[in-house]
């Protein structure tokens, strides 16, 4: 069972990871990023690793998305 959780994870977050790249939308792109993100929170999950759980998920799917959207938010305002 817990083979069948890491195989459809891995695929789910190639395919997601394909998507985001072929985003024309950039708030898309972003946001898809997080679900790359929260992927490998599950795998890692999985793995059994709590401390890369949490700074994957605070940083990877946290931190670094909200940087994303403000930027892109401020490249909006000086467009």
């Amino acid at each position: 069972m817990i083979g069948f959780i890491i195989f459809t994870t891995f695929l789910a977050i190639i395919l997601v990871a394909f998507v985001a790249i072929t985003q024309k939308k950039l708030a898309d792109s972003i946001i898809l990023f997080m679900g790359v993100s929260l992927g490998s929170v599950i795998l890692f999950f999985t793995f059994q690793a709590p401390d890369v759980v949490l700074t994957e998920a605070v940083i990877g799917a946290g931190t670094s998305s909200l940087i994303f959207l403000m930027a892109l938010r401020h490249l909006k305002a000086e467009a």
